[in-house]
Parts: structure tokens; sequence; C-alpha cells
């Protein structure tokens, strides 16, 4: 997950706490040493206890997959070791405060789409047709209309119009809603086992 470092108009610096709790990584802040869990982007302990970084959306996928996407991006070349994270292990979260909602990364997988509502928010997970390792969340909402996602084949349609989507930036590629944008939403993976810690009032989606 990626966090915004600005905080009521204050630049955090962070550093690594070193300790795990609920056994992830928590930082604390140069200028309060406040501790912060990172899952949640949240403030457990210190003078800022309680407050939360605003989130980004973000995906975890392969090297290849981001480059083929973001042909443009600038990586940080650092030595490191393979990466033991498998996609299809984890969970999808998408987590809007009041409401918290785990996808199956399989699910996912499986089905192409998955439209849900979280928080009152309409929303699809969508999984690339011809990547099963990129997925993305998305507004289904246009102005005063909802959109419905399907799989079909190798394509992402809109299930009323027809309309094909690009799937890892939401354009309407063709279709009576050509151009238009779906608004790219806050989602990452987490392990299983630390759903339940870090999100206990959230639900796991179930086909």
């Amino acid at each position: 997950m990626v966090h915004r470092r600005e905080l009521n108009g204050e630049v955090l610096v962070f550093g690594v706490h070193g300790a795990l709790w609920g056994n992830a990584m928590t930082w604390w802040d140069h200028g309060t040493g406040s501790v912060w869990s990172q899952p949640l982007g949240e403030a457990i302990v210190g003078p800022l206890k309680g407050a939360e970084l605003e989130q980004f959306p973000v995906t975890l996928t392969r090297w290849s997959a981001w480059r083929e996407a973001h042909p443009d991006t600038l990586a940080l070349d650092a030595p490191a070791g393979f990466s033991g994270f498998a996609l299809e292990t984890m969970l999808i979260v998408v987590d809007f405060g009041e409401e918290a909602v785990g996808y199956r990364a399989v699910d996912i997988q499986e089905l192409g789409v998955i439209n849900d509502i979280v928080a009152g928010l309409e929303i699809a997970v969508v999984g690339d047709p011809g990547d099963d390792q990129r997925w993305a969340v998305f507004s289904r909402r246009l102005d005063d209309e909802v959109v419905e996602l399907e799989r079909v084949g190798l394509e992402i349609r809109d299930v009323r119009t027809g309309t094909v989507w690009e799937p890892n930036r939401g354009i309407a590629l063709r279709g009576p809603l050509q151009g238009e944008v779906l608004d790219l939403l806050p989602g990452f993976t987490s392990f299983p086992g630390d759903f339940d810690t870090f999100w206990p009032d959230g639900e796991r989606w179930l086909p």
C-alpha cells in the first residue's frame, strides 16, 4: 500500500520502527516519534495517535506487466532478492474507512470482474483478461449512471451498453460510452491471515 506523507499541511518523514504490529511493519515519524501501522496508514502510538494518512491506488504485479502498461516508469535500482509474494495467495482489500472488504485474488482471476458496493460506493474489482497478474479497483459510477462490468472472452464490457473498457486504466475504448474514464480507487494486497487482525469488522467477499 502507498500513502500520502502530508498530514494537515505538514510533510512527514518516516523511518522503519523495527517492531511488528499485527504481523506487519510499523513506521515512526521523525517529527513526533509517533508509531504508525503500515497496512492501516494510521498512528497507533504517540502524539499523532489516531491520525490517518490518505491512501493511493496501488497494485502488486510482475515488473514485466507493469513495464508493458507503463513503459516510461523510473524505478529505484537496488539489490534485492527474489520476492515470495504470489498474487493468487493474497486478498485484494478495499478499505473506505467505515467499511472494508477483502476479495480473493483467485476469485478475481477466475471471474474477471467483481461488481460490488462498499460504504455506499459502487465499485468494480477488475482483472486483466490478458494477464492474471494485473488488477485494479474502479468506481462504477459515471455522473448519474452506474455501469456493471463483465469479462467476455479477452474483453471487459459494460453489460447494458456493450462498451469495451481498458482493464488497467478504466478507459472506454469503444461503444456508446467511448472516451469515458472510470475513477481509479485505492486497493491493496494483504495476506488473508492478516485481514481479520487489521480489519476485524471487515467482510470477505464470497462468490
